[in-house]
């Protein structure tokens, strides 16, 4: 395991026990990083505070990633708390419930401009607002999720496709941009797991059965190996790497008919 003793991290995306992004801030406080971690409104707070107490986070805050302010917000707060940052783990994402229903030709306007800017801008917006904590500490790490979906048609995913192909874009382009601060930008993508977010994806539990059957590992990824992954990219046994979509999926992505 990598060791991340005396490192500081913020992880945004934990929505309950299931979230990718809580297994990833269980693998970072295993190894020794202190945490800050952030909730989406009310209806999340319980169970983000309760979650936190597990790890001894010193920060918990809300962060609505469409809110500048929110983001500066939080910035200032672990500025005032760590000093410096050296990771960050984004896990943002969302699209209303009817751009995944119907058929993407359908995508309305403003449905398409809330997944875009809460799947993919947000990852622009936190990590510039979190640069200069980086640099302080002589550079950092971040690390987005992602999905196959942004680079093969995936039925009922729709505009989040669109939204994480963005996402995957806005890697490569802040990975150019912040690699002369030595700040290196990556993503995991991982196969379908049953998370809150995956659950509002309609016949869900037909893609992890085609998994099952034809991904080169014969099985379904666990969530555990995701965070693994994760926790690579997020240490400084990955020093060499950026602008990398790693992906986690028991090789499913490599696999033609």
């Amino acid at each position: 395991m990598p060791d991340l003793s005396g490192k500081h991290g913020l992880v945004v995306g934990v929505a309950n026990r299931r979230s990718i992004a809580w297994a990833v801030a269980q693998a970072a406080g295993a190894a020794g990083a202190r945490l800050a971690l952030t909730y989406q409104g009310e209806r999340l707070e319980d169970n983000v505070r309760e979650l936190s107490e597990k790890l001894d986070a010193p920060l918990v805050m809300p962060l609505d990633v469409t809110s500048d302010e929110q983001i500066a917000d939080v910035a200032g707060a672990l500025d005032r708390e760590f000093g410096g940052l050296d990771f960050l783990l984004h896990g943002a994402a969302f699209a209303p419930k009817a751009e995944l229903d119907n058929p993407f030709v359908q995508t309305s306007r403003e449905g398409f401009r809330i997944a875009l800017d809460v799947s993919a801008y947000s990852l622009i917006a936190l990590t510039r607002s979190v640069a200069p904590l980086m640099e302080r500490r002589g550079g950092g790490s971040v690390v987005t999720l992602t999905y196959l979906g942004s680079q093969r048609v995936f039925t009922n995913y729709n505009v989040m496709g669109v939204a994480k192909a963005a996402l995957e874009a806005s890697v490569r382009y802040l990975a150019g941009d912040l690699g002369p601060k030595n700040i290196r930008v990556n993503a995991v993508s991982a196969g379908p797991l049953k998370t809150l977010a995956a659950m509002g994806i309609k016949d869900f539990s037909s893609i992890r059965e085609v998994y099952n059957g034809r991904a080169p590992l014969r099985r379904n990824i666990e969530v555990g190996e995701v965070a693994d992954a994760a926790l690579f990219l997020l240490s400084p046994q990955s020093r060499g790497i950026t602008g990398e979509i790693l992906f986690v999926d028991a090789g499913y992505h490599v696999v033609g008919i």
